[in-house]
């Protein structure tokens, strides 16, 4: 599968119907589609046994960067794969993420493994896709001499992937929006202790989906996104989207030895986007069983894959959690999975989401015969985890293994062991953060801090750069214009 071979073109579509043939480069910096859907390639490569068998090859001698390159190069025909393998290796590299496999499997018990996805700058998963995206933003930049203010929204660890990725970049302004007091300390710390001229943060007095639909409203004001260069970071980009891909090959690599076994994963999720990487691999054809939503008590995803409704939550009713970056009731990502579930029916799409959920709050497919598909198609399952099963798991996984994990990555071992099923299919938690980001409750569970990186002490007692607004898309854009112009 050597990039080059068999060349076909690659184009993108929206969710919501707009065919406009667009070739990744555009996607990257436009976001959100004009017609307020998400952007999904025309066709999703197919990846053959022998393919497979060159790609794990490929893994094993050449490391997570050859890997990725080959993988995006499928899906990217508009950048030269020179620049493409120089921006791979530019980004997955042993000295960033603290080790050559870039994201080793933990064996933790018989049948279940963790892939651990939070070596990054930011000690969360969000850096494996962040960081690349820092480095193609400006590369593309560059190439058409122009500039991009990334306007996003966060419930933790996006912000700080997007600000550690985005620093000092040429080309480049982040203007983050985040919920004003629904984060961790050290989140906090990690984003606003950032002293880069760049770097905005804007935190919304609300919840994440209030600063989620900020985001969505200022992209879908066209005559403001063209004025100032609105672009996107958050996984509706579909370029971060494809990155998360990669690391579902790494972890089959890691936990089989041949293209006939099959794995699968289970992965704590808010807003749909690191599982709906998962289900773009089992599309390409890698050999996934299933694939298991872990969520908190915010459980809309859990509610949907057992009743078929689909119901988002107002902020009154989205509970904050101790594992708070799924701490979302309107998964923005999900539209994409629906759209393949509905067979790629774009009319259908705007429907359930620019309808259904825009006015009236909900969709219910529980008697659509294409909701059976969500399983038995696509491999779907889930399931959700409490305080209480937190502290549990948290303090099991302590006690019997001498491993600490983090909160969300506690909800998605609590999920996995009870979705396991055959021995002989490894299951995989995806690891979501470093415990030390939510200190407060690994405190609770053991009697003790978690370890903290020497980089990040004394984080808490930095200055701060933070501007607090209302909910109000308006507010916002007032903001962005006086910063730009």
């Amino acid at each position: 599968m050597r990039p080059g071979h068999e060349k076909q073109d690659m184009n993108y579509l929206s969710t919501r119907g707009d065919a406009t043939p667009r070739k990744f480069c555009d996607i990257l910096l436009e976001g959100l589609a004009p017609d307020g859907g998400l952007y999904l390639p025309e066709r999703y490569p197919q990846v053959s046994d022998a393919q497979l068998t060159e790609l794990r090859g490929a893994y094993r001698s050449q490391g997570y960067a050859e890997l990725a390159f080959r993988i995006l190069s499928l899906y990217i025909d508009d950048i030269p794969p020179a620049d493409l393998k120089r921006l791979c290796e530019k980004t997955y590299m042993a000295e960033v993420f603290g080790t050559r496999e870039i994201v080793p499997l933990r064996h933790l018990e018989e049948g279940l493994w963790i892939e651990a996805l939070s070596n990054g700058p930011t000690l969360a998963f969000k850096d494996m896709a962040m960081q690349l995206l820092g480095n193609l933003f400006e590369y593309e930049l560059a190439r058409r001499g122009e500039q991009l203010n990334i306007l996003g929204a966060t419930s933790g660890d996006t912000g700080s992937a997007a600000e550690y990725a985005m620093r000092g970049k040429r080309g480049v302004r982040v203007f983050m929006t985040s919920p004003h007091g629904r984060m961790s300390p050290f989140q906090q710390a990690q984003m606003f202790s950032l002293q880069d001229a760049n770097i905005h943060n804007l935190a919304i007095e609300g919840v994440f989906d209030d600063c989620q639909d900020i985001v969505k409203a200022v992209s879908s004001d066209h005559a403001f996104k063209a004025r100032y260069k609105i672009g996107t970071v958050n996984s509706i980009n579909w370029a971060r989207l494809l990155a998360q891909v990669v690391y579902y090959f790494a972890g089959y690599f890691q936990a089989t030895q041949t293209n006939a076994q099959k794995v699968s994963f289970t992965v704590p999720s808010g807003n749909f986007g690191n599982i709906c990487a998962g289900h773009v691999a089992r599309q390409m054809g890698l050999p996934i069983d299933r694939l298991v939503v872990a969520t908190n008590e915010n459980d809309v995803l859990d509610e949907f894959f057992r009743t078929g409704a689909y119901r988002v939550r107002g902020a009154a009713d989205t509970h904050e959690t101790s594992s708070p970056s799924m701490d979302i009731s309107k998964a923005s990502n999900f539209e994409r999975f629906v759209f393949d579930l509905v067979g790629r029916d774009g009319a259908r799409t705007r429907q359930l989401f620019a309808e259904g959920v825009a006015r009236q709050g909900f969709f219910d497919l529980g008697t659509d015969p294409v909701f059976q598909d969500a399983r038995a198609k696509y491999g779907f399952e889930s399931g959700k985890s409490t305080h209480a099963d937190r502290l549990a798991t948290i303090r099991d996984t302590y006690e019997r293994f001498g491993q600490i994990i983090d909160t969300h990555t506690a909800d998605g071992v609590k999920v996995a062991r009870e979705r396991r099923g055959d021995p002989a299919v490894p299951m995989i938690v995806l690891e979501t953060a470093l415990p030390i980001k939510f200190a407060e409750t690994i405190q609770e569970a053991l009697g003790r801090a978690p370890e903290r990186p020497a980089k990040f002490e004394g984080i808490e007692q930095l200055p701060k750069r933070v501007q607090v607004l209302p909910a109000d898309a308006e507010r916002v854009k007032a903001y962005i214009a006086a910063h730009c112009d």
